[in-house]
């Protein structure tokens, strides 16, 4: 019995000494992975790629074929002035991603004959070294998916991250708390961003109508500014009670407008007309007080006539 109870306890130490050493043992990290990346010339052209690179998002091997440099020098050499322009930051471009530290850039050597095209070229070389196209043309694009090539996209990178809600729109918002100012109120969408509503504060821990005034992306992420919406605001609410108070001037205007006329109006209309038959009698009046005297004179010439006959 001794004998079985020492192999039980040499036995049981063993378990414990496997399983010890199965929980201490170094775990495994997972390894991202890394795709090469082939650039094409509309990448290079459009100068995102580097603030991309900076970021650390370009984890793979950035690859850019001699032949992409050819036709960079072949549009910095061509006459049309925009494309010119284009073509030469594009090649500061890719002097740029040389000197960046982080990023692991390689100038590929490929011969590449002028009558095969660059993006037939990128797309044999993706299918040679197992990459993927960095390009932002849309007919690279699909035809690169048709070929079953991975394809990496700045636009639609751009537009994931995007802002969801664009100035003007109007949203249902929660609001939840005051804000760094006395008549704010502060919000949160379902993706965690603050949403600062002015003239809000009266409407805490309610749902308003809010629209959309402003966004601004900041290295913290991204937050907004909203207003009420204008079904919302007082103003609106007090107008229908201001009518009866509007009425009621122009009742008592009323009323003072006819009280004075009728005192005014009389003694000037009576004092007008004697001032008028004053005028008129005057002249009769005179006329009056002079015919006798033109009378005698007439009889006085009738005389002096009969006289001289």
């Amino acid at each position: 019995m001794n004998i079985y109870l020492q192999y039980l306890s040499v036995a049981l130490l063993l378990l414990i000494l496997v399983e010890v050493a199965w929980f201490a043992r170094p775990k495994k990290r997972r390894q991202v992975e890394q795709i090469s990346m082939l650039v094409d010339t509309s990448v290079l052209m459009d100068g995102r790629v580097v603030e991309l690179a900076r970021t650390g998002f370009l984890l793979g091997q950035v690859i850019v074929p001699k032949s992409v440099l050819s036709e960079l020098q072949l549009l910095a050499d061509g006459g049309d002035h925009a494309k010119r322009e284009r073509a030469r930051m594009g090649m500061d471009i890719v002097k740029q991603l040389q000197d960046e530290p982080f990023v692991d850039f390689t100038l590929l050597q490929d011969q590449t004959a002028v009558r095969q095209g660059v993006d037939d070229r990128l797309i044999a070389l993706a299918k040679e070294t197992n990459s993927a196209i960095l390009t932002l043309d849309y007919n690279l694009n699909k035809v690169a998916q048709v070929e079953g090539i991975q394809v990496l996209n700045i636009n639609e990178l751009a537009k994931s991250l995007r802002m969801t809600h664009l100035p003007g729109d109007t949203i249902h918002l929660e609001l939840t708390q005051k804000g760094q100012s006395s008549d704010q109120a502060v919000g949160y969408l379902s993706d965690g961003t603050m949403v600062v509503v002015e003239q809000g504060k009266k409407h805490i821990g309610k749902t308003q109508e809010v629209e959309i005034i402003r966004s601004l992306q900041t290295d913290a992420g991204k937050m907004m500014f909203a207003k009420l919406a204008k079904k919302d605001t007082p103003t609106e609410k007090q107008s229908p009670k201001q009518e009866p108070t509007s009425r009621r001037p122009v009742v008592k205007t009323q009323k003072t407008d006819q009280s004075p006329v009728k005192p005014v109006a009389k003694p000037s209309a009576s004092k007008a007309r004697p001032q008028a038959k004053s005028h008129h009698r005057s002249p009769q009046s005179q006329s009056r007080k002079h015919s006798p005297k033109r009378i005698d004179r007439e009889a006085e010439l009738i005389r002096l006539a009969d006289s001289q006959q």
